[in-house]
């Protein structure tokens, strides 16, 4: 071996003046790299390291920028931006201020298209291969690099719909490693299976009788064989399709064998991919595991409750449902719209259904929402992981629009527990028995409370409650930021001036509270952790307007902006909802 390359290559321009022999030593030097930086700081580790000979690869056969290439959602987008002019400042992913864990337009030439949610890669790239076409540029390509599970999807098959009918100089390669977050699912991961053993799906090709030119399936980490591949359909016309096999976490041991702990496996040992073990003695639950045990614990006892999830069995701790009871716990792949549709169906015949998805995904079935459940007034339990600020997942994943785009549709009860004793008081009161649909929506990442497990507790809905009485002004919060809010009175030297009441139920408001609160208070604010425009805030000003109430409200919560990446904890204090933040406001009363 010579010295270090990947040093010395600083865009693709200078991966191109190296002898395809030399191509292998570079693989591992970025495999290294990534392990390296991602051991430390954290992100996306499996399947970045699955795609290093694919990263490669098309770096070295396309001219990109020129060519464009898109990642579908961007888990493995590591060693495209390491190899992109992003090397050395690769050490701040995910971090504030730093680069983004996804591919982002305004980051870099590179960047085609900006992703994190899935199964966008295919239409995007059509619609510049088309764009392409109307210029008179028919020599520009057009690549999407999608993965078993996204392609699974709704709108990944009507991309390929589309694209099968057009002339368009367009690259679909389907990075098959029969996993997304979790296990790929569906008949199509068994199809797909099928044609890697060589059976007879292979000679009925569902991608060829699409109209596209299938080639594969090929090994993904024999780089050697992936560029010759990808030099000769570089030389085709119109749409075309490569099927290559790669192992999500290639590279390193344990990233292979426990490919879901790995996907995003936080800090561990580069050296021998150990995570450290954290002891759970004493420490507050996640909510997606109150969630997910409480479910449990009442489908026990209730045999018309059924879960279902779209690829996120283990993020949202649906899974121990699907361990104790496979026929009544489902993952439908990635597919919200099917998701919500298909509870909406159980529930017309009397399923009391948990519909769990992320608040950011649920973004990806609205019409549904609207349509399929709300509009014929439905049951459904929709149980909203991951709602407002997630971290350094960053603007596509926050779930800081859910309590805006859903308080507007009529028939949909909102609520946001105060903490884990609330939520699981919710789901147990859904369950009994509702008129509407609800959507409950907790965070991402661990309460306060390590002695959740009480007893049920009935809850009353549309009920708000005063945690706190006081002389001046009036704290309206919604959901667990309302934890900032009694941390921060604890922190001022007048608490006794601010009232303090959780008001967990967006809609139906507590509008006999709420009567009571504008006659007694001159001062009334809002905050929430989701966006000002049209959230609880706006319900609460809404209420003071139509009942001509002169209190002065102040709403605090997600401005009117994009909210990149960062901690939690950083990204609340940028909107001013950080406990600090709110020592600052409440002591200026």
């Amino acid at each position: 071996m010579t010295g270090n390359l990947l040093s010395t290559i600083n865009n693709p321009t200078d991966l191109r003046q190296l002898d395809e022999a030399q191509l292998p030593q570079v693989a591992q030097e970025l495999r290294d790299f990534i392990i390296d930086i991602v051991s430390v700081k954290e992100g996306h580790l499996g399947a970045s390291l699955g795609v290093v000979e694919l990263t490669i690869a098309l770096h070295y056969v396309f001219n990109t920028p020129e060519d464009l290439l898109i990642w579908d959602v961007g888990h493995q987008a590591y060693g495209h931006k390491i190899v992109t002019g992003r090397r050395e400042n690769f050490h701040t992913n995910r971090q504030i201020n730093g680069i983004s864990g996804f591919p982002k337009r305004s980051e870099s030439v590179y960047d085609a298209f900006g992703v994190g949610h899935s199964s966008t890669s295919i239409s995007a790239a059509l619609g510049m291969a088309i764009a392409s076409n109307l210029k008179g540029d028919f020599e520009k390509h057009h690549i999407a690099v999608i993965g078993d599970a996204s392609i699974a999807s709704g709108m990944a098959f009507e991309g390929l719909n589309h694209a099968g009918v057009t002339d368009a100089n367009l690259l679909v390669i389907l990075n098959d490693n029969a996993i997304g977050i979790d296990p790929s699912v569906g008949a199509l991961k068994n199809y797909l299976t099928a044609v890697k053993e060589g059976k007879n799906p292979k000679k009925n090709n569902m991608i060829k009788s699409l109209n596209f030119d299938y080639s594969g399936p090929i090994d993904g980490h024999d780089i050697f064989a992936v560029i010759k591949e990808l030099k000769r359909l570089k030389k085709v016309k119109g749409p075309k399709f490569l099927h290559i096999i790669t192992t999500k976490g290639k590279g390193l041991q344990q990233a292979e064998e426990d490919q879901v702990k790995y996907h995003a496996p936080g800090k561990f040992d580069k050296i021998t991919g150990e995570i450290p073990l954290k002891s759970e003695e004493n420490i507050p639950p996640k909510y997606q595991d109150v969630f997910g045990l409480t479910v449990l614990d009442l489908a026990r006892a209730n045999e018309k409750i059924v879960g279902i999830t779209p690829a996120m069995p283990s993020g949202s701790s649906l899974k121990f449902m699907m361990d104790a009871f496979p026929n009544r716990a489902f993952d439908v792949g990635i597919a919200e719209q099917h998701a919500v549709t298909l509870s909406a169906g159980m529930a017309t015949q009397g399923m009391v259904v948990f519909c769990n998805i992320y608040s950011t995904f649920l973004q990806r079935a609205y019409d549904q929402v609207i349509h399929d459940v709300a509009l014929q007034d439905l049951p459904v339990i929709f149980c909203l992981d991951r709602a407002g600020l997630v971290g350094e997942d960053g603007a596509t994943h926050h779930g800081v629009f859910d309590l805006a785009y859903l308080r507007c549709i009529p028939n949909m009860i909102i609520y946001a527990p105060l903490n884990e004793i609330a939520l699981r008081n919710i789901l147990y009161t859904a369950q009994l028995g509702l008129n509407h649909p609800i959507a409950i929506r907790y965070p991402r990442g661990r309460g306060q409370i390590t002695d959740w497990q009480k007893p049920y507790e009935k809850i009353e809905i549309g009920k708000a409650n005063c945690l706190k009485k006081g002389l001046k002004v009036a704290v309206l919060s919604n959901g667990t930021i309302g934890n900032n809010v009694t941390l921060a009175l604890a922190k001022i030297n007048h608490p006794e001036t601010i009232a303090h009441y959780d008001f967990a139920f967006v809609k139906p408001l507590d509008e006999k509270l709420l009567h009571t609160i504008f006659n007694e208070f001159e001062t009334i604010m809002t905050i929430e952790d989701g966006v000002i425009k049209g959230g609880f805030g706006s319900a609460v000003l809404e209420f003071s307007v139509q009942n001509n109430y002169t209190s002065k409200i102040q709403i605090l919560g997600i401005p009117d902006e994009f909210i990149e990446h960062g901690t939690v904890e950083e990204l609340q204090r940028y909107c001013k909802i950080d406990v600090e933040s709110l020592v600052t406001i409440f002591s200026s009363y």
